[in-house]
């Protein structure tokens, strides 16, 4: 089994963009204020002993006794993230609403206005790699929403407790032990090292082996710094692992079939929807998450911020029997009668879900939570 350089702990792309720690469809810009009580330290004997014999393995192998008392002086058992991990979902998205989301017309503007304030270290770094700067800067926009979502957990914790909880222990203990290299190495401190619950970190989420090998101090300040205010090291580390994994300069990754497509294989990933023309660029993308969906959103995020339009084709009706524009118009509806769904944007999610069902009782009707045409009509 290929174990991509996240892909281990989320799975599929949908659910990473469905809300375990990455960007959501209807969440706005901003980092979190707090932590909820799941995913803070909460006394665990079991734990403790773990760790205490784990600091003699981590010291056999060189972690010096100064990183091991900074790295667990305020780490601890999370509880919440042993939850997430045996409870993680195969959210079942169409490729439409997955495209819809990343490709929203909010990630598309923050992303071309990244791309503006970055344009002279992206070019920089495509220069020297020879990966598409805009490809960087859509990874950047699903990973984390341009640095905004980055994660808030301590990755010392994170790690430690999924290490112990030994149902991946094997693998977390060597994200662990790569985390403690990472602070010997004076790289970040254990207090800014944060990340997501499963441990992948900074701007475009890496998790720490794989930083290890691949993460990069673009910026020559002496340290690899991806969880920086400047993103330029998270991106080279980005282009960096792309380019060791087969990126070829100057090809495009693909596009949607027709005029103008470059030369590669035919995929249809959703039946009766678009076609694409991808090449092995696109195949490269998929080593930084092995999904379809995923790789198609980053190559269809990268040509939008690079100016690109919406994708011509279009996709048939839902299982409800509602096109893209009949779920627009419905959430449209249900925002004018006061149930609010955010911005609509046709992806049928918990908000819009809720707000269904909230007028659905007002009304008297079935509470399903469940769009349709008729309820479209009743909306009228």
């Amino acid at each position: 089994m290929h174990l991509g350089r996240r892909t281990f702990a989320l799975g599929a792309a949908a659910l990473w963009l469905a809300g375990c720690g990455g960007p959501s469809a209807r969440s706005g810009g901003g980092r979190a204020t707090g932590l909820p009580a799941d995913l803070r330290p909460v006394p665990n004997a079991g734990y403790d002993a773990w760790v205490a014999a784990f600091r003699d393995r981590a010291a056999a192998r060189g972690i010096a006794p100064a990183t091991l008392a900074e790295a667990f002086r305020a780490a601890g058992y999370l509880p919440g993230v042993v939850t997430r991990d045996r409870n993680q979902t195969e959210f079942k998205r169409t490729l439409e609403d997955y495209l819809s989301i990343a490709a929203s017309e909010e990630r598309v503007a923050k992303g071309r206005a990244a791309f503006g304030r970055h344009r002279a270290s992206l070019a920089a770094i495509e220069a020297q790699y020879g990966v598409d700067a805009h490809i960087l800067t859509a990874i950047w926009g699903l990973e984390s929403f341009y640095g905004e979502r980055q994660g808030e957990i301590p990755v010392i914790s994170a790690t430690s407790t999924l290490a112990y909880d030994a149902r991946r222990g094997a693998f977390f203990e060597a994200q662990l032990m790569a985390a403690l290299r990472i602070l010997q190495n004076g790289d970040i401190s254990a207090g800014r090292m944060t990340g997501s619950w499963a441990g992948a970190m900074g701007h475009t989420q890496f998790i720490p082996t794989t930083y290890q090998e691949y993460a990069v101090d673009f910026t020559g300040d002496g340290r690899r710094d991806i969880w920086s205010a400047d993103p330029s090291d998270a991106l080279a580390s980005t282009a960096a692992y792309l380019a060791r994994h087969g990126w070829r300069r100057g090809l495009r990754w693909g596009a949607e079939a027709g005029p103008g497509a470059p030369q590669g294989r035919v995929l249809q990933p959703q039946a009766g929807g678009p076609s694409f023309i991808v090449t092995s660029n696109f195949n490269t993308i998929k080593r930084y998450n092995n999904s379809d969906a995923y790789a198609l959103g980053v190559g269809h995020l990268a040509d939008r911020i690079a100016g690109g339009g919406p994708l011509r084709g279009s996709f048939p009706p839902d299982q409800y029997g509602l096109t893209k524009a009949d779920r627009m118009l419905l959430q449209q509806r249900l925002n004018a009668r006061g149930f609010d769904t955010g911005t609509p944007d046709g992806v049928i999610g918990d908000m819009t879900r809720e707000a269904i069902r909230a007028f659905q009782r007002r009304q008297g009707l079935a509470v399903t939570g469940d769009p349709s045409p008729a309820l479209l009509r009743v909306l009228a």
